[in-house]
């Protein structure tokens, strides 16, 4: 068994549109699916990320730079993760096809490299 990572991709106009109602459905929507992600024992983490604020560190020629972030070439940024548990890329996939995000922004995929 393998933990993989979710990666939920946002753009600025994700949610354009969504009053307070329409957002509180989205965020019980994602609860439910979490919630069945515990009872199915596929669970393992999830948090979502403060919108505005990261530091992207880069080092060139030695020289350590700090930049306010997270900001890069595109306007999607990662606005949460989801860990589970899963036998293959396969089985994660059918995992999160039942991701509310799917329906909302991009959802990445990345098997954790367990070095431990």
């Amino acid at each position: 068994m393998s933990t993989y990572m979710f990666l939920l991709y946002n753009g600025p106009t994700d949610f354009e549109g969504f009053g307070p109602e329409d957002m509180q459905g989205v965020i019980e929507r994602y609860k439910a699916w979490g919630d069945s992600l515990q009872a199915a024992g596929s669970f393992v983490a999830s948090d979502k990320l403060v919108d505005d604020e990261g530091r992207v560190l880069h080092s060139r020629d030695g020289d350590l730079r700090v930049i306010d972030g997270p900001f890069s070439e595109t306007k999607e940024v990662i606005g949460g993760y989801f860990s589970v548990t899963a036998e293959s890329y396969d089985e994660a996939v059918e995992i999160a096809k039942g991701c509310p995000h799917v329906d909302f922004g991009t959802l990445e995929i990345r098997r954790v490299d367990a070095m431990h």
